[in-house]
């Protein structure tokens, strides 16, 4: 296959996996598909939304910072203006972007799986706090009966594990194609396109 039919092949499947992430980011705002938690979060009633989801892994690494390059390396994968060496060169460039973007996504999923929710627990007998009754324990993951540990939001731990485990596929399909686009931008700076306008 010649390395632009590959960046076009590349670029079609980064386009829904960047869609994906940025929709998963979003939605991990409204556990229980509820508005509430994102709002007394946001008016500092306390911490009610997952750290990891603030910091917008889905939406800005594996979103925008894939979405970005993926628009350029589909158009080396065409005949016209970037479809030539110089234009698989800069694709090295934006597939690299993309790389750390996927990165970004990639470590905000992991943390946030490992960690786990917040959510309304009970600390002791007489006491409910929010907080994340798994912190640093990444063995609630092997053990869905200790689950029911947060009161609230309802079937939090399965709406966050769900989709940061989406975030996790994602980023490392994200990684994998982009360090693919990395290697096809070398040869095809070297050696063309299979363009008709490859000698640009």
């Amino acid at each position: 296959m010649c390395t632009g039919k590959c960046a076009k092949c590349i670029a079609v499947v980064l386009y829904p996996l960047a869609l994906t992430s940025i929709i998963c980011n979003l939605m991990l705002f409204f556990p229980d598909w509820k508005t509430i938690y994102a709002q007394e979060d946001r008016e500092g009633k306390g911490t009610r939304i997952t750290d990891e989801v603030n910091y917008m892994g889905g939406v800005i690494g594996g979103g925008i910072m894939v979405l970005i390059p993926a628009i350029h390396i589909h158009l080396t994968g065409k005949k016209g203006c970037c479809a030539n060496r110089c234009g698989m060169f800069l694709s090295i460039g934006f597939a690299a972007v993309g790389v750390l973007g996927a990165l970004y996504n990639l470590a905000t999923a992991s943390v946030g799986l490992s960690k786990g929710p917040v959510c309304l627990y009970q600390a002791s007998a007489t006491q409910q706090v929010w907080g994340r009754p798994f912190d640093n324990n990444g063995t609630y993951l092997s053990h869905p009966d200790t689950w029911d540990k947060c009161l609230e939001p309802k079937d939090v731990v399965q709406f966050n594990v769900a989709l940061f485990a989406i975030l996790l596929v994602a980023a490392c399909l994200e990684l994998i194609l982009c360090g693919f686009q990395m290697v096809n931008g070398l040869f095809g700076c070297i050696c063309g396109t299979c363009n008709s306008s490859d000698s640009d």
